[in-house]
């Protein structure tokens, strides 16, 4: 099956397969079976990127297998992108076609898209950007009525704006996330909802702290705020931290830190292996943590911060790769048990598997 057109019939029986064996996988570390949040079966994936195919003196939106970079899947219709994404997706490509300055050298499109009806297009070129092509590109974003970004080697030419923002509630409250072009943003809308609601349900209320490693622009933090006294969080990336501090402050939120750090580091300064800067305003000592809440790349917890992770009461683990989450396992459940174990089928017709788990010390 073609990942641009799926087979919505297909869907509640490829989600099944995929529980089962998650079951079995974790079968080794909990008897539960994974609580299930299924995807919308189509247009649930909000951002996406198109290599443009150039032929006989137009281009086409295309796709490629890993390895075959000769040929192209053409993209007509992008079933499982947002509507807004498809809205939008012909409307560019006609203007593309129609304007040579647009067109020219032109081997990339990306589309950012929010739930709440927002969009960013970024031009991506194998030239140097110059006022011509800004004007072109005005035009365009007048068309569109959204904003179009433009990059090529070390070039970033931002018309309006380079981020979108999306307006999600969770359990009756509104919440407000400014996302940067090119900084991590959940894919699937629909099931970041569900893991943020997941996420604050099995933590419940509390007195105590939390702490978050890899905090990414405050996606589970600045919800999960409202489920303790005090938050302090760490992310490694720049542009992540800096958009936290604006949706910090745009959700009102007065309960949370954030310090950029990688996870390595932070294991470092809360054993006061080593002094940072960075913390000289953070009084570590002055937090009561209960829960940390870790969300890692794919290749997991290093050895050192999964150790760190393993002396809290309770651990919250979301993670993009099993397999990865199920070595960290094999040290985490020598101190805890699952109590809470959820599928989230971030990419539906795919292998891929989000899962969460709620680890409490035995």
């Amino acid at each position: 099956m073609a990942l641009h057109r799926v087979n919505t019939d297909h869907y509640q029986g490829q989600l099944y397969n995929k529980a089962q064996r998650l079951r079995e996988a974790f079968s080794e570390f909990t008897p539960l079976a994974p609580e299930l949040f299924p995807s919308p079966p189509s247009h649930y994936r909000l951002r996406a990127e198109f290599k443009i195919w150039h032929q006989d003196n137009a281009v086409h939106y295309a796709m490629y297998r890993q390895g075959e970079h000769k040929k192209p899947f053409i993209i007509d219709i992008f079933t499982i992108g947002s509507e807004l994404m498809n809205q939008l997706m012909p409307i560019v490509l006609k203007a593309i076609n129609h304007n040579e300055i647009l067109r020219k050298r032109l081997f990339s499109a990306e589309f950012l898209t929010t739930l709440s009806g927002d969009a960013l297009i970024t031009l991506i070129y194998h030239r140097k950007l110059d006022e011509t092509w800004a004007q072109e590109a005005h035009a365009l974003q007048d068309t569109l009525g959204f904003p179009v970004l433009g990059r090529s080697r070390k070039q970033k030419v931002v018309l309006a704006r380079d981020y979108v923002t999306e307006q999600m509630e969770i359990d009756g409250r509104q919440y407000q996330y400014k996302q940067v072009e090119g900084s991590f943003t959940q894919p699937n809308g629909e099931i970041c909802r569900s893991m943020i609601h997941w996420a604050k349900r099995v933590c419940g209320n509390n007195n105590s702290d939390l702490l978050e490693l890899y905090c990414g622009n405050g996606n589970f933090t600045i919800p999960l705020s409202n489920n303790f006294k005090k938050v302090l969080a760490t992310e490694i990336s720049k542009v992540s931290v800096k958009s936290t501090w604006e949706n910090i402050r745009a959700n009102g939120v007065t309960n949370l830190n954030i310090v950029r750090m990688s996870s390595e580091e932070f294991t470092q300064a809360i054993d006061k292996d080593r002094p940072f800067r960075r913390l000289s305003d953070i009084d570590l000592d002055a937090y009561n943590f209960d829960t940390v809440l870790v969300d890692p790349p794919r290749a997991g917890l290093d050895k050192n911060t999964c150790t760190m992770v393993a002396r809290f009461p309770r651990i919250l683990y979301i993670s993009c790769n099993p397999v990865t989450q199920l070595e960290n396992l094999k040290l985490l459940s020598r101190t805890h048990s699952i109590e809470q174990f959820a599928l989230f089928d971030q990419f539906p017709y795919t292998e891929h598997t989000e899962t969460g788990l709620l680890l409490t010390r035995q």
